[in-house]
């Protein structure tokens, strides 16, 4: 692997450089000659290549980055460049191919359309034939992604405004709850496990109330620390404490008119959950060190992923609150609980994200909708947007997750416990015991982890 190393990107102010410019090229030939060939010309044309002398070789490059296309050689040492093109394809990367090979009849060539090529060049061939097929994939490349833009301009002219996404009873019933809650001025309460998109329900009770025109104000009370929290939501004088140095207009002020998200409420503490029990009653706030109460109007909308009526039980959430916020509730099921859902989220993050990263979108084939289907997801909504980000980055899903996930074969018949504790140890490890890194990763509260921890018996970290 000693000439597998990329190629930096040429630059020029040469027009047909230019267009070249942006796009990455994976050569696996294995005649070092024609490789170092193939990388001088396309250098020359302003692309950033890489070159493997093998399948194996090819995938270790695909594994950390992303490629525009690949010329490939049919004859290549252990597994064939047509049987690696039939993998890639299976596993969704849908950028261009190009086969080349010396030994080709009709039967070949067929096989090779088959299999996904973008096109098929016999060797010996001349530089600007190579060059010219290059050109074709670059323009078809470009053509598809300028549509698939307007076809997403398009849809999101003609879709609905809640957000949500799935094709499952759960979600559609959802979706209909919202429509017929979101116009009242009523508090919700949304429950969840965490990454199931409790934001994305909140923000469609925010689109579709009378509030839609003023704020949605999301705030996680979990990642503010309990000395800093009422501060942050009800805001302070200049002189209230230590380096108040002047006033401080809270998330209640700025949420005044629309709507205030108060994600994990389960971890506010006892003291200003009397507060935000006034807050609601009252419709009046007092910042911290203020002589007064100021007027608000905010809907506020709250969410957890714990189970409060037992918080109450234990005395660490008031009964009252709880009542004042539960005068609805929504809850969102797993995303195991609705396997139908994830190959169509899956679509939905491929197309977003895609659009965002300025990539083109992976080919979802039936049988990577099938093993994302079959995974139990502990990380629910969030884990498969993250797996489709990472995907779309590498040009490919893979065929298996480096940690056992989600394409890694069958799942085990293992309790939701014993999921959830196996991905977050998981995730300590790879965080090397760091417990603020894996929070973030896994979209929780440090203070949410080290519950978890402590319930297991894990040290401190």
């Amino acid at each position: 692997m000693g000439d597998a190393a990329p190629a930096s990107t040429a630059t020029s102010t040469d027009p047909a450089k230019a267009a070249w410019a942006n796009h990455a090229v994976l050569v696996v030939d294995d005649e070092a000659g024609m490789r170092s060939f193939l990388e001088r010309a396309l250098v020359n044309r302003g692309c950033t290549v890489a070159v493997a002398g093998s399948a194996e070789e090819g995938a270790t490059h695909l594994a950390v980055r992303h490629f525009d296309l690949i010329v490939l050689d049919i004859s290549l040492p252990g597994k064939s460049g047509l049987a690696w093109l039939h993998e890639l394809r299976d596993s969704g990367f849908a950028g261009e191919v190009i086969l080349i090979t010396a030994f080709a009849d009709m039967e070949t060539a067929i096989d090779a359309l088959r299999a996904g090529a973008s096109d098929f060049i016999l060797k010996p061939f001349r530089l600007d034939q190579l060059l010219n097929a290059l050109q074709r994939c670059f323009e078809r490349a470009r053509l598809a992604t300028e549509n698939y833009v307007l076809r997403r301009q398009v849809a999101d002219l003609a879709g609905g405004v809640d957000g949500l996404v799935g094709r499952s009873a759960a979600i559609q019933n959802l979706g209909t709850l919202i429509r017929r809650i979101a116009p009242l001025p009523s508090t919700v309460l949304i429950l969840g496990e965490s990454g199931v998109g409790k934001e994305v329900a909140a923000r469609a009770l925010h689109q579709m109330s009378l509030r839609a025109e003023r704020p949605f104000v999301p705030v996680n009370c979990a990642a503010i620390s309990a000395e800093l929290i009422e501060s942050e939501l009800f805001g302070h004088t200049k002189g209230a404490f230590t380096g108040a140095r002047e006033n401080h207009k809270g998330l209640f002020f700025y949420a005044n008119g629309g709507t205030l998200f108060l994600d994990e409420i389960g971890e506010l503490p006892l003291m200003l959950q009397t507060k935000l029990l006034r807050a609601l009653e009252e419709r009046c706030i007092r910042p911290v060190g203020a002589s007064r109460e100021l007027p608000v109007d905010v809907r506020v909308i709250a969410a957890t992923n714990r189970d409060l009526r037992s918080e109450v039980a234990e005395g660490r959430f008031r009964q009252d609150l709880f009542y004042r916020l539960d005068v609805m509730s929504l809850e969102i099921p797993a995303l195991r609980q609705r396997p139908e859902d994830v190959p169509v989220l899956a679509a939905h993050f491929n197309s977003l994200l895609a659009l965002r990263l300025g990539l083109p979108p992976l080919a979802i084939t039936p049988a990577v909708a099938a093993r994302l289907s079959a995974y139990a997801w502990p990380g629910n909504v969030r884990e498969l947007r993250n797996l489709v980000e990472r995907s779309l980055i590498l040009g490919s899903f893979p065929a298996e997750d480096a940690a056992g996930g989600p394409l890694g074969g069958e799942s085990l018949p293992l309790s939701l416990a014993e999921v959830e504790k196996r991905h977050i140890l998981a995730v300590l490890e790879r965080c090397e015991g760091k417990r603020l890194n894996a929070a973030q990763l896994l979209g929780v509260s440090r203070k949410t982890l080290d519950r978890k921890c402590a319930e297991w018996g894990e040290n401190a970290g």
